[in-house]
């Protein structure tokens, strides 16, 4: 797999696109999937970086979820912002990224994508449920490097 856009079908985008849709119809959290070929960068600190790029760290609860993944790595990371973050058990981000990397193992990335973005809704859901004129402030699309 050497290009970005045949890591996923167009169905497979469309199934995560609406999981996020679907993970964020009860909360204000905002959930965003970035994928790209590769990072030069520890991956942690690229992810850190593409969460400021897509503008994650200026929503209003401070409640955004970034799954980063650099394919030709093999590597992803999934990154809360600090309202979030403080909130979760210490434990929740392993755990959900221990769930994601069971499916990819299997090459099910979608799948492993959708279990992710559910895991983080829940946790939004439970946090920061929706409120009466709450609005999507980023969008659900799978972003590309």
């Amino acid at each position: 797999m050497s290009k970005v856009e045949d890591f996923l079908t167009k169905e497979e985008e469309q199934e995560i696109v609406e999981a996020i849709r679907m993970a964020e119809k009860e909360t204000s959290g905002e959930i965003r999937v970035h994928i790209e070929k590769t990072t030069s960068k520890v991956p942690f600190d690229r992810a850190l970086e593409v969460f400021h790029l897509l503008k994650m760290d200026e929503t209003q609860l401070k409640n955004g979820v970034l799954i980063y993944l650099a394919i030709m790595d093999k590597a992803f990371v999934i990154c809360g912002d600090k309202g979030i973050d403080d909130l979760v058990s210490d434990d929740f981000w392993v755990s959900t990224k221990e769930a994601m990397a069971a499916q990819f193992k299997t090459g099910n990335f979608k799948q492993g994508l959708i279990d992710g973005i559910t895991k983080a809704g829940e946790q939004l859901q439970k946090y920061f449920p929706f409120e009466e004129g709450d609005t999507n402030e980023l969008s659900n699309e799978i972003s590309k490097g």
